[in-house]
């Protein structure tokens, strides 16, 4: 739906003689049935000045960008600006001069947009599609083309679009959008646009390895070495027929989007799926006529880090995927094991510190089990998660880690004195909380204080 107050700022424009148009992603997410958040309007025929006069009729302004020709209305979700032109910028500037072009026409000005799925156009007044470089058929063939060979490199970023568009709408680039993607240098953006395809890619693709293959088809992977690395590591076909690292981790990603559930955990389960296995470069080896991978979760929480740094992702999620990445294993390890109660409440408490549970850590351990082409896994069955979680939530630990039960005050009453000797105490009274499960303090700090005298105490 559109609002009626942007249909009101259409009909206005049309009486000054101008066009409003709906433009983008919204027209291209309409005829595919998708709701759309992102609403750009490009207003033909009429001045900048003009535009802004227009739009104070119908609340506060705010330039967004009065240089390139965009405002907004307060309380209004829309962006409006004019057409605009790029032209290289003249020495000693880098990048490209724009300039606003009220009256270039629609063709012109559509021609500036990346790919003809997003050059097409909704008239605001008749509700028309305007289509002048054949996008909607190439929706229809789920087919990738770009507008305009010329203009396409203009932004690199387009690279990692074209790759997120192709995961989120199950499209397949023609092969001059190969071409032109694998001239693309991504080396001078700002992490913060890369990390922002790279989101759309895992948590909207319906199936992210078709983003993933894309950027390995064009080559554009180079530009990040961690996942580069993963094409061609041998894994062992006993445990992996499905190929090498890549192949398993396109699987596992598209096995991790079948697990998301729309909460604000999705963005942090699909990072830690792509980067589960990046130890795996540095680990693998043969081990008695087997090919393995020790230590890989371990040492691959590093290379999740550097690759999150260069996607300048948050220090929050960096550490949360970190420690997702390090604890992968654990879920079908302590089954097979047979952990104790204590172990599962050591885990809960170190993933809890990077803010993380042990239903997610499953949920990443399940979608790397599923990624492969065993048996088993071919019938989405892993047992061992459902024990796990099983037992997790036995122990009270599956979305939560223990909270201590005994707490600085709790040794206070006792007479002690706080210092330094607060800390082995403590210490000690966690260790009997998660060996015990108590989480009565009395009890537990009884348990820690008896034997010799302790430091904390007076005259110690």
């Amino acid at each position: 739906m559109i609002d009626p107050i942007v249909q009101e700022i259409a009909r206005a424009v049309l009486a000054e003689g101008g066009r409003a148009y709906a433009v983008g992603g919204f027209v291209r997410d309409r005829l595919l049935g998708l709701e759309s958040k992102d609403l750009d309007i490009e207003v033909h025929g009429l001045s900048l000045a003009r535009v802004e006069e227009i739009l104070a009729r119908f609340g506060e302004v705010i330039a967004v960008g009065r240089a390139f020709g965009v405002f907004r209305v307060k309380e209004l979700d829309a962006d409006f600006s004019l057409p605009r032109t790029d032209s290289k910028a003249g020495p000693g500037h880098r990048g490209f001069d724009v300039e606003v072009a009220p009256h270039i026409g629609l063709e012109a000005a559509s021609r500036r947009r990346d790919l003809t799925i997003n050059s097409m156009a909704l008239d605001l007044v008749t509700g028309a599609i305007l289509d002048p470089h054949g996008g909607r058929a190439d929706l229809e063939a789920r087919v990738l083309r770009a507008v305009d060979a010329r203009a396409f490199p203009e932004d690199p970023l387009r690279g990692l679009r074209a790759a997120q568009l192709a995961a989120r709408f199950l499209m397949r680039p023609d092969a001059e959008l190969l071409r032109l993607c694998a001239a693309l240098d991504l080396a001078e953006l700002p992490g913060e646009r890369l990390f922002e395809e790279f989101r759309k890619l895992l948590v909207l693709g319906v199936r992210p390895s078709l983003g993933l293959e894309f950027l390995r088809e064009t080559g554009l992977l180079r530009f990040f070495p961690e996942l580069l690395a993963l094409v061609g590591v041998p894994q062992e076909p006993a445990w992996h027929p499905e190929g090498d690292v890549w192949m398993h981790t396109l699987l596992v990603v598209d096995q991790a989007a079948r697990l998301r559930d729309g909460g604000a955990d999705d963005e942090v389960l699909m990072f830690a799926a792509l980067c589960h296995d990046l130890g795996k470069p540095e680990t693998t080896a043969p081990d008695q006529g087997r090919l393995r991978s020790l230590g890989h979760d371990v040492q691959g929480a590093p290379l999740a880090e550097t690759f999150l740094g260069r996607l300048a992702a948050s220090l929050d999620l960096t550490r949360k995927v970190s420690a997702l990445v390090t604890h992968h294993l654990a879920p079908a390890f302590f089954v097979r094991d047979e952990a104790t109660a204590r172990a599962y409440r050591r885990l809960a408490r170190r993933l809890g510190e990077a803010g993380v549970t042990l239903e997610l850590l499953e949920r990443v351990a399940r979608a790397d089990c599923l990624g492969r082409t065993t048996t088993d896994t071919a019938a989405l069955h892993f047992p061992e998660g459902d024990e796990f979680l099983r037992r997790a939530r036995a122990f009270l630990v599956a979305d939560a880690a223990p909270q201590d039960a005994v707490l600085g005050r709790h040794l206070i009453a006792r007479g002690l004195e706080p210092g330094p000797g607060f800390g082995p105490i403590l210490r000690r009274c966690r260790e009997i909380q998660d060996e015990t499960g108590w989480d009565d303090p009395e009890r537990i700090l009884d348990q820690a204080l008896a034997g010799p005298r302790n430091p904390a105490e007076p005259g110690a």
